[in-house]
């Protein structure tokens, strides 16, 4: 088993919320955290939406690379943890393996675990998270911008900047 933490990150279709989570942690991160995503209802080898991709190489991130997948029980499985885009994602996780508990967060629940547990780092930090989550709340979500316009890409970006800017140094540590 690696000591590098495995992190998942699940929107709906795979193409908008969850890559620009994965392509902007991985250049966070670096090589301290492995990282991927996946849809709950997820298309199978799309590229990334424009209106996201132009957001992530504002930021100086090439979605280029990018293709999307379906969530799957293995990918689940082999995450040390899995962050979603909103509760609706991780009620799915959740309906579909239940014993995936303890590793399956909102991202803006997540960020909370983190400020809730300052002291605490990479493995620690998950699985404390998952002895004693915050509660999922809807200001937690990041709001689906498929479709909506680049007012509403550039929100969930900044969104997701933000609440990765806590979670992947508390995580590389």
């Amino acid at each position: 088993m690696t000591d590098e933490l495995r992190v998942l990150f699940v929107c709906t279709a795979n193409i908008c919320r969850s890559p620009f989570m994965e392509l902007l942690a991985r250049e966070m991160a670096g090589e301290t955290v492995t990282v991927s995503s996946a849809g709950t209802q997820g298309f199978n080898d799309h590229p990334m939406d424009v209106t996201m991709a132009v957001g992530l190489m504002d930021r100086g991130v090439s979605p280029d690379i990018f293709r999307s997948r379906p969530l799957t029980w293995d990918l689940v499985d082999e995450a040390d943890l899995v962050l979603t885009a909103e509760a609706s994602h991780r009620q799915f996780v959740l309906d579909e393996h239940p014993s995936a508990f303890r590793k399956v967060f909102t991202l803006g629940q997540f960020a909370e675990a983190v400020v809730r547990n300052p002291d605490l780092a990479g493995r620690d930090l998950v699985v404390a998270a998952g002895a004693r989550r915050p509660p999922s709340i809807p200001a937690h979500d990041v709001p689906d911008p498929y479709g909506r316009g680049r007012e509403a890409a550039a929100a969930a970006a900044a969104r997701i900047e933000d609440l990765l800017g806590s979670i992947i140094p508390a995580l590389s540590t």
